[in-house]
Order: structure tokens, then C-alpha cells, then sequence
């Protein structure tokens, strides 16, 4: 019985976990869920999957749910504040801690996972792109083990030999790919972007994502993200990193090797899929998932990303390339320019804009200690609120 700690229970990611571990009752058993606020979905999940703990980052979200659950009888112990996450990320009582919770906030309990040597399934980015050298050395020193199941790097995953070990000279590997869709704007004109709403934006074409996810994706911040991650997972350099645009999203990512022959994993866009197989590596179990049928889709296109519509991915190769703390002012930058966009005060295009606004007034330090990764994300963010401040509100006309 695999044993487990939901971080991020109430998102999408948590949704599609909670699909594949219902399937499976005789191998999965959910310990503690986890999330930020939303205590009446997690009341629900509660009732379903009865975990031993159950955690709110905020404190009036996790007495609401404590009340609740005593009002139901339901003798899940409920946990609140940042601290709470921590705990349950480093629970005893769990083997595999998934982390799914978005942004900044699901950095610490990570580390707390990789240094409690949890079996870790990553989803949270910020782990890696705030933390990449800290979070890589806490898995080695607590022994955790780390699998990744955002879709392209869990297909890379799928694609190394067993024995890669981060180090792709020694297992001959020439090139990874990681593939994006190139979201709902892919072909639309340039002109056009900055009349984009924030509904348009999160109406993926393949994908069903969170609010902030899907603006990533359509701006491909989600991407460069990914190409960070991806440097820290697979020890690969920036420049044999390479994203390819692939509009149907069927392969998922690929990995040139020096011989010329080149591995892809191929599924339906659907995130059970890596979850399955990270939950039950190296077993393999069902996901929910149909049978992919080739035949039906005829024919698989691709191209190279145009860095002029999709700024924000040519921002995460320079703060990959740049290192130290660049990766995580970046990120904390987008997370502030992303939120204004979503409450109608900026419009599509300033995201970029205020990513490289805030960058360039960030000074890039060692990242030594996980405080210099949050005092970069305070310094960023504060950079990029002072620009969005100067920005006029949409709809007005300047003074």
C-alpha cells in the first residue's frame, strides 16, 4: 500500500491524482491532502478519501474546515498555516508526497519532502526554478526519491535509459525536446495580442489547466519554466535544451541520443497519464485514459518557436543562462504580472514587458541559501508591481 500526501488537493493536478488513486483502492491510500484556502472542496474531498490530515495554508480557511468536519463527524485532523504544509510534506506516517501546490508557496514544503527522503512527485515548478540546486542537493542528502510528472518532463523520464544519472554525455544523449502546443495564440496576429482578454487566454486547446497555468501556457512562460526545470532534473545544458512547437500535443517530449536515433512518448493530453506512472513506477497501471489511435490523427506537425510572440520564453533561457538568483526573479515577476492581467489592470502583452522590466532592475546573487531565493522573489516582485503601477489601468486613457 503506497501511502500518500497530496499537496495541492483542490487543483486540477489534484483533481486528475485523486481520479487515478480512486481507481486503484488495493495499492493507494491518501494520508493528508493539502491546499491553499479552498476549504469547502476540500470538506468534500475529505468525505470521499477520509485522510488522516488534512492542511490549509490559510488559517480562517482551515478553522472553517475544522468545524465543518466536526459538524460531519469526520475525524480528519486539520492542520493551518504555511507551517502545516511543512508538517505534512515531512508526515512519517507517508512514503510518496505528490506536490502540486502553484507558485512560491509550494517551494518550502517541497524542500521539506526531499529532506524527510520522500518518494517525491514533482508538479510544483517553483521547487526547481527558485530552488534548483537546493532542492536537487536536499533530495541527494535525504535520499528522496524524485520523479516528475509534468507531462514533458515525466516523457523525458520515460525516454533516458535507466542508468542516466544526470549526466547526458554518459549516456549519450545529444538533445532534449520538450514540445508546446503554442496555445490559443499560436497564429494569431501580433497586432492583435494586446486585445486579448484573460477568458481567451485560459481556453486552452488541449489542455484543461488552472487560470495562471493557462496564461503561462499562452504566453509560453510555462515553457521556459519548463527549460529551467528541465537543466536541473536531467543535468542538461541550456543550450542542448531545445523546445519544439507541436500543436496537437500527442508526443510530449523527446530525447535525441549521439547515434541519431531519437525517443518519443506519445498519449492523449490528459495528466493522468504521468500521474499513473509516477504513482506506480516502474509498474504500470490504468489511468483512465483512452487508447491513443494513430490512424485517427493522420498527421503530427511542428515548428520552432518565434521568440518575438512568445517573449516570456526567451526571458527564461537568459535567466537560465544568467543563473544565481535570475530563475527565480523571473518567476516572481511573472506571478505578478499574471495575477494583474487576470484582474483586468494589464493587458496581454505587458506580461512580457513587465517580466523583463522587473529583471532588469533585479541583481542577480550565488544562490547559497533558500533566503537568497526569496529575498530575489520579494525584490522582483516589488520591481514588477512598480512598473504595473506606472502601467494605465485597460480601459482608461492616460493623463
Amino acid at each position: 500500500m503506497n501511502r500518500i500526501t497530496l499537496l495541492g488537493a483542490t487543483g486540477s493536478i489534484g483533481d486528475s491524482t485523486l481520479d487515478v488513486i480512486a481507481r486503484h483502492p488495493d495499492r493507494f491510500e491518501v494520508v493528508a491532502l493539502a491546499a491553499n484556502s479552498n476549504a469547502t472542496k476540500l470538506r468534500e474531498l475529505c468525505h470521499r478519501f477520509r485522510p488522516r490530515y488534512a492542511a490549509l495554508c490559510d488559517e480562517r480557511a482551515a478553522d472553517e474546515l475544522r468545524k465543518a468536519l466536526r459538524a460531519d463527524a469526520i475525524a480528519t485532523e486539520v492542520l493551518g498555516g504555511v507551517d502545516a504544509l511543512v508538517m505534512v510534506a515531512s508526515l512519517p506516517e507517508a512514503d510518496t508526497v505528490l506536490a502540486a501546490i502553484v507558485g512560491a508557496a509550494g517551494l518550502a514544503p517541497t524542500l521539506a519532502a526531499a529532506r524527510a527522503g520522500k518518494r517525491i512527485l514533482l508538479a510544483n515548478k517553483e521547487a526547481l526554478v527558485m530552488g534548483g540546486p537546493l532542492f536537487m542537493d536536499a533530495v541527494v542528502q535525504g535520499g528522496a526519491t524524485l520523479l516528475p510528472i509534468d507531462s514533458e518532463h515525466n516523457a523525458i523520464f520515460q525516454c533516458l535509459p535507466a542508468h542516466y544519472g544526470r549526466d547526458p554525455a554518459r549516456a549519450g544523449v545529444r538533445r532534449i525536446l520538450l514540445t508546446a502546443s503554442g496555445g490559443p495564440f499560436r497564429t494569431r496576429p501580433l497586432a492583435a495580442l494586446a486585445d486579448v482578454t484573460p477568458d481567451e487566454a485560459c481556453a486552452h486547446p488541449n489542455w484543461s489547466m488552472g487560470r495562471k497555468i493557462s496564461v503561462d501556457s499562452a504566453t509560453m512562460m510555462n515553457k521556459g519554466l519548463e527549460v529551467i526545470e528541465a537543466h536541473y532534473l536531467f543535468g542538461a545544458s541550456p543550450e542542448s535544451i531545445e523546445v519544439v512547437v507541436h500543436p496537437q500535443s500527442v508526443i510530449h517530449s523527446l530525447v535525441e541520443y549521439v547515434d541519431g536515433s531519437v525517443l518519443a512518448q506519445l498519449s492523449h493530453p490528459d495528466m493522468r497519464t504521468p500521474i499513473a506512472h509516477a504513482l506506480a513506477y516502474p509498474a504500470r497501471i490504468d489511468a483512465g485514459v483512452p487508447t491513443l489511435d494513430l490512424a485517427r490523427l493522420s498527421a503530427l506537425a511542428f515548428e520552432p518557436p518565434d521568440f518575438q510572440r512568445f517573449a516570456c520564453l526567451r526571458l527564461a533561457y537568459d535567466a537560465l543562462r544568467e543563473g544565481g538568483t535570475a530563475p527565480a526573479a523571473l518567476n516572481a515577476a511573472n506571478e505578478a504580472a499574471v495575477a494583474a492581467f487576470l484582474a483586468g489592470r494589464i493587458t496581454f502583452t505587458d506580461i512580457a514587458a513587465a517580466c523583463e522590466a522587473a529583471m532588469s532592475r533585479t541583481p542577480t546573487r550565488a544562490l547559497v541559501t533558500l533566503d537568497d531565493a526569496r529575498e530575489a522573489d520579494a525584490q522582483a516582485r516589488s520591481h514588477a508591481e512598480a512598473w504595473l503601477a506606472a502601467r494605465p489601468v485597460r480601459g482608461t486613457v492616460p493623463a
